[in-house]
């Protein structure tokens, strides 16, 4: 994690080292892995588009400047080495020389500007290039980027789907990127595979790119990504070998049952970038009692994450006490975990003077869910919440649209949610939490209707400090506040697993998980 944030230069000895390892077996050239992807992609190139279903095939077809390993610390990729300022106002990034895109076109300092630049202007993610106000091309291999404040998170935002390196002389034509015909069709791309076919709904094949700058990889000659985005449908195919890896698996039945499979490594390594954490949102400006903290802290009392990981996850997954993924180094296990406490929930509620009705009842919530996997979280609150005497309506939605537009507008109650850290918190914790981030019709704002000031300078102090112990200490804070005024209740993270046939070699165990490049990849 130190080299992250501090004063590093990486050279193309720590590689040589990395690459030099042992191994269990000698990587072997050639086949084809057939994988699942779960959803079609709205496109391939990650440069303006957020989202895994891009991510896994994009992060084949485009490189980043940096790769990040499993200890969350960036490596060579695009970037042969960088150094990080003093004042932490600049970051100089020599690139490895030699790499082209894919029509044989050299990959310069000008296509890493432009492809900043691109990201900035095009891509929801605003925090992670904001500080950047320009990047300087001093010669073909040099980019310096230099900063209005330190940007402790901009390694890693040059890394995986975050930054992908796109050609200048390709999207710099004065279409929309957004919308370039080059983002589905006749991609070129600077990454280890190039695209043979995208079918919608179908599948994308890929194959080696012969002048890849990694030399002698990627091992696999091609890639199928089967578009499935039924879970037991991907199981079975896992079984029977027809799919050979799949990412993303969560199903908590599927994996117990994939994990009884001889024929198969399922593994919960990797994914902790991505950072899903599932929670009980509240809407503290409703017009109603979840507005109250000790109504929201009750009924934390009242719900049994116990019951919710053992009965509901069948124990693939573990605990999220804060909005921060527990895999992130800045998570803090040490803040109020609101264990079950159905009296104390009560004597709370009592003593608040939200008096108990003859019926049972002190007054009624909703409870919204936005999409399949959520409902049964949602309505294991109905008869749960009733043990404190709130009445709950599980409300559906018609289609995630219609939930996003209720939530994004802030008319719900309570609300089941699941939303991604994006690896560092300045990109994917700060927007749920920030005064400035109340914005009507964006869902994954701060939907909550949440401020706090000092949450505010807490967030904006840590993401503009290079030093990790400052940083840690400075969300430690954060995250004990937010757990005292629960503008939202964690409660676990997505188990993502990657399921993986034992022919497979290498099966991606970073911090990405599956959205990382495959070019270590191989079959044995």
């Amino acid at each position: 994690m130190q080299r992250l944030i501090k004063t590093f230069v990486a050279t193309a000895t720590a590689a040589a080292l990395l690459a030099s390892a042992p191994m269990a077996q000698e990587p072997k050239r050639g086949g084809t892995l057939t994988m699942a992807i779960q959803q079609t992609p709205r496109h391939l190139n990650p440069a303006v588009q957020s989202g895994t279903a891009t991510g896994q095939p994009g992060t084949q077809l485009f490189a980043s400047l940096l790769r990040y390993d499993e200890g969350w610390d960036p490596q060579p990729y695009l970037a042969e080495s960088w150094e990080v300022a003093e004042d932490g106002l600049s970051v100089t990034i020599n690139l490895v020389q030699g790499a082209t895109f894919h029509d044989g076109v050299p990959i310069t300092s000008e296509d890493v500007a432009f492809s900043i630049e691109t990201v900035k202007a095009n891509h929801p993610f605003k925090s992670m290039f904001e500080p950047v106000i320009a990047v300087e091309t001093p010669d073909e291999n040099t980019a310096i980027l230099k900063l209005s404040k330190p940007h402790p998170a901009l390694l890693l935002a040059m890394s995986s789907q975050l930054l992908s390196i796109i050609p200048k002389h390709i999207y710099g034509d004065g279409q929309d990127p957004k919308s370039h015909p080059a983002n589905s069709e006749n991609v070129v791309g600077s990454g280890p595979f190039k695209l043979v076919e995208f079918v919608r709904d179908q599948h994308v094949i890929l194959e080696r790119y012969e002048g890849y700058f990694e030399k002698g990889l990627p091992y696999l000659d091609r890639i199928v990504m089967r578009i499935i985005p039924d879970a037991s449908t991907r199981t079975i195919a896992l079984e029977s070998g027809e799919l050979m890896l799949s990412g993303f698996e969560e199903n908590p039945r599927n994996l117990v049952r994939l994990k009884k499979n001889e024929d198969l490594n399922v593994s919960d390594v990797g994914y902790a970038a991505i950072g899903p954490v599932n929670w009980l949102a509240f809407n503290t400006q409703a017009e109603s009692e979840v507005s109250d903290p000790i109504v929201r802290k009750a009924i934390a009392h009242a719900v049994d994450r116990e019951f919710i990981l053992n009965a509901l996850m069948l124990g693939t997954a573990g605990p999220a006490l804060t909005g921060i993924h527990p895999g992130s180094p800045f998570y803090d296990a040490s803040v109020e975990p609101y264990d079950l406490d159905l009296d104390k929930a009560n004597k709370m509620l009592d003593d608040a003077g939200y008096a108990m009705g003859a019926d049972g009842t002190r007054f009624g919530l909703t409870v919204d869910y936005g999409w399949p996997t959520m409902k049964p979280f949602a309505e294991y609150m109905k008869p749960q919440l009733k043990k404190i005497g709130i009445d709950v309506t599980v409300r559906s939605s018609a289609d995630f649209p219609t939930w996003a537009k209720r939530i994004s507008n802030w008319e719900f109650d309570m609300t089941m949610d699941n939303v991604f850290n994006w690896g560092d918190p300045v990109i994917g914790v700060h927007r749920t939490y920030s005064s400035d981030n109340i914005k009507a019709g964006v869902i994954w704002s701060n939907t909550q209707q949440y401020a706090n000031a000092r949450v505010d300078e807490l967030m904006a102090e840590a993401g503009s400090t290079n030093d990790p112990e400052k940083r840690k200490a400075l969300y430690a804070e954060f995250q004990k506040i937010i757990a005292d005024e629960l503008p939202l209740y964690p409660l676990w993270p997505s188990p993502y697993h990657t399921v993986s046939n034992k022919s497979v070699g290498n099966a991606p165990d970073s911090v990405w998980g599956t959205s990382s490049p495959l070019d270590k990849v191989y079959l044995k």
